[in-house]
Parts: C-alpha cells; sequence; structure tokens
C-alpha cells in the first residue's frame, strides 16, 4: 500500500467530474485531486474554482499524464472520449476510473481492456448504483433465496433531469451512443448484476421523441418573437417551464461557449437531437430470464422502481423512498424494508463508488465492476439503440461473438 496521499487527475470538468468526483475525494485523507484536465481552458479555470487547494490544469490528457506523478485518473469526459482518454492513461501506466458508460460501443470497451491488460493497471468502471444501499439490499436478498428462481425483472425510471439530456451533448447519438447506451447502461449493469451476470441471447427495443419536439413548445409563441435557441438567449425564460438556469454555473458561461461552442442549455424543444425522450427496452437471457427497463424523461417523478419476480416470491423496490416490498408467493404477508438516508449524491451511491475505487487502487480489496462487465452493459445498450433504429430484435452474438 503507497504511503500518504494518493494523486488523483480529473479528466473532465463538468458537473460530474467536479461534483462528484472531485469533491467527493477532497473530503477524503487518503487522496487528493491535484491535476484536472479539460479541453476548454474558460470552463476549467471556473470549475476549478469549485474546489480547495491549488490544481495544475491541462488542456491535453497527454501534457498532464507527462507531467504530473498520478496514481490514478478519472475519466469524465464526455462517453465519446472514455475510449481514448482511458487508453492514453492506461499506456502511461495510469490506474483508471472510467464513469459509465465504458465507452459507446463494444469496440471501444475492447479497446479499453486490451489496454488495461497489457499495462497490467487497474481499470474500473463508475457503477455507482451498485453502491446504492437499496440495491445493495435488493442484492441480498435475491442472494439469499428468498425470491426463489429469478425469472423476470424490471425497472422504470422517470427522469426529470433526463429532459436536459435534450439540451447538451448527451442529445447526439454520434457523442453518447445514444441513451440506452449513456443512460441505460446504468439498469443493464444492475440487472446483469442482480441475476448474476447471465449472457444475454437478444434485445428489442421502442422509443422515440413524444414530448420535446417544436410543436409541443409549452407555451403561447409571439411571432414577433423567436424562441431559443439558448434558455439563456430565449425572450420566453419568464414563461417556459423547462427553462434551465446556466447562469449559475460560471464554468458554462458565454465565455466558455466561445471557445468550443458548445452550449448546455439549448431549447429542449428546438435542438436537433436524435436521442429518445422515453421508450422501452426487453432483454432475454440465455438461461430464460427476462428483463425490461422503461426510460421517461418528460415526468415530474424521480425515482427508479424496481420489480423482481422468482418462483417463490417478488419484491418491489423504490430507491426514492428507499423501500423494498418483499411478497411471497404462498403467503398473504408483505416484508417491508426501509433502508434510511445516507448522505452523498445518488442516495450515497457516488461515496460509495469513490471509496471502493479508493481501496482497490490502494491494494485493499478488488474491483466488483470489471471491464467485462462495462462491456455487457454497452452492449446491450448498443444493441437496444440498434433495436430501436433498425426496428428489429438484435441476437447478441452480432456484438458479443469475438468479444472473450
Amino acid at each position: 500500500m503507497k504511503k500518504g496521499k494518493l494523486k488523483i487527475g480529473i479528466v473532465g470538468s463538468g458537473i460530474r467530474g467536479l461534483k462528484c468526483f472531485a469533491v467527493g475525494i477532497e473530503k477524503r485523507n487518503d487522496a487528493e485531486i491535484t491535476a484536472l484536465c479539460d479541453p476548454n481552458p474558460v470552463r476549467m479555470r471556473e470549475g476549478a474554482k469549485r474546489l480547495n487547494g491549488k490544481l495544475v490544469c491541462y488542456t491535453k490528457i497527454e501534457d498532464m499524464l507527462r507531467r504530473e506523478r498520478l496514481d490514478a485518473a478519472v475519466i469524465t469526459s464526455p462517453d465519446h472520449c472514455h475510449e481514448s482518454n482511458a487508453v492514453v492513461a492506461l499506456e502511461k501506466g495510469v490506474n483508471v476510473l472510467i464513469d459509465k458508460p465504458l465507452a459507446t460501443t463494444v469496440k471501444g470497451c475492447e479497446h479499453i481492456r486490451d489496454a488495461a491488460r497489457k499495462a497490467g493497471k487497474i481499470a474500473m468502471v463508475g457503477f455507482n448504483l451498485r453502491h446504492e444501499p437499496t440495491i445493495k439490499r435488493l442484492k441480498r436478498i435475491i442472494d439469499d433465496g428468498v425470491l426463489g428462481k429469478v425469472f423476470l425483472i424490471e425497472n422504470r425510471e422517470f427522469y426529470p433531469g433526463g429532459r436536459s439530456y435534450m439540451s447538451r451533448w448527451n442529445r447526439k447519438y454520434a457523442l453518447s451512443g445514444g441513451l440506452w447506451v449513456h443512460k441505460g447502461s446504468h439498469d443493464f449493469d444492475v440487472f446483469n448484476w442482480l441475476l448474476g451476470f447471465p449472457k444475454p441471447r437478444k434485445v428489442s427495443s421502442f422509443a422515440g421523441v413524444s414530448v420535446f419536439s417544436p410543436k409541443n413548445i409549452p407555451f403561447k409563441l409571439d411571432k414577433r418573437k423567436k424562441p431559443g435557441p439558448t434558455c439563456h438567449e430565449c425572450p420566453y425564460g419568464d414563461t417556459c417551464p423547462d427553462k434551465f438556469d446556466i447562469l449559475k454555473y460560471p464554468e458554462f458561461s458565454d465565455e466558455a461557449r466561445a471557445v468550443d461552442k458548445y452550449a448546455k442549455d439549448l431549447c429542449m424543444y428546438l435542438s436537433d437531437k436524435d436521442v429518445h425522450d422515453n421508450g422501452f427496452a426487453i432483454v432475454e437471457y440465455e438461461n430464460g430470464v427476462r428483463a425490461s427497463h422503461t426510460e421517461c424523461f418528460a415526468t415530474s417523478l424521480h425515482d427508479r422502481l424496481y420489480t423482481v419476480v422468482g418462483d417463490k416470491g417478488q419484491a418491489e423496490v423504490s430507491l426514492d423512498r428507499r423501500t423494498i416490498l418483499v411478497r411471497p408467493r404462498w403467503s398473504a404477508e408483505t416484508i417491508t424494508y426501509e433502508l434510511p438516508a445516507i448522505e452523498g449524491g445518488h442516495g450515497g451511491a457516488d461515496p460509495g463508488l469513490i471509496d471502493h475505487f479508493i481501496k482497490t487502487i490502494s491494494g485493499e480489496g478488488e474491483t466488483n465492476s470489471t471491464l467485462d462487465h462495462g462491456l455487457l452493459s454497452t452492449a446491450i445498450g448498443q444493441a437496444a439503440e440498434i433495436a430501436r433504429r433498425e426496428e428489429r430484435v438484435v441476437f447478441m452474438e452480432e456484438l458479443l461473438a469475438k468479444s472473450p
């Protein structure tokens, strides 16, 4: 085990990189953030002000890795950059934590996995939901055989914050792999993990944009005033119920936007999106278990609602309420679990993820979210995107045949 604090660099100065990982690591006594990397120097400069201490800032990851003696790098750049950033870090002999998804394609995941194997370094995927207390308890219930042999599992995710995906880089399939990859990789991994990683056989999905289109602008237009293109420029800012107040985030100011043309608050209704705002994805595993995942981003509800059915009973889960209801099959009773709130993002899951990564690279244990796990969840998400866009069932051998 290394003596002294671990030195960690953050790649990507967005809200996830700073408010989750950087702030979370800064609260620890065994690790510190020493460097920050982002191609936009204005965004990085403003983002660094959120953190304590003096950070060395770089616009190129190669420069950061060459000049800093890092024990690890946390990759929180946009999804399409995960592959290149992770591979560069691994080739330089640096351990990495890659926030989900591992990459936007199976090939990208394989590239990272090959680089990690060659480098002999630790590479972990940021599946924070595995550290969410309610999900962890559900895992124990399943593993203890309370539900018997599980044959059906579902998740319905209602996420009001997801509407902003229509406003930023996530809205583009080329940058995110589509929302079945960007967002769904969380939930497909939870399915895989809860079920003990059976091999998925086929995937289908139905998805589209039902709400965030020009015809559904939620206020009356004045012919003399053109809406958009961003919330802070829009003349209807005082009227639109979906306005995103970008002015709270100086790292996404017009000064930063002038550097790379990236606006975080494009009009949700007018943006050039090619992802969905709602949909269903269905997975069938080789052992016969069937799983369904719902995503809905046009909603006021914020919850993940899981149902797991086995031949001895079923469990119903609400992450927002932190409750699990277990209904034994041959009984009228209901067993209720109510879990206490835990401090930290995503119901305490983010601090749990950070703690697990720090302990892993310190030699105190092994990662429970491997690159193979990351590849599998991306593969299901990629299959769901293909199924949606080509209107067909996708057999997983199309994507996984060459991936050991």
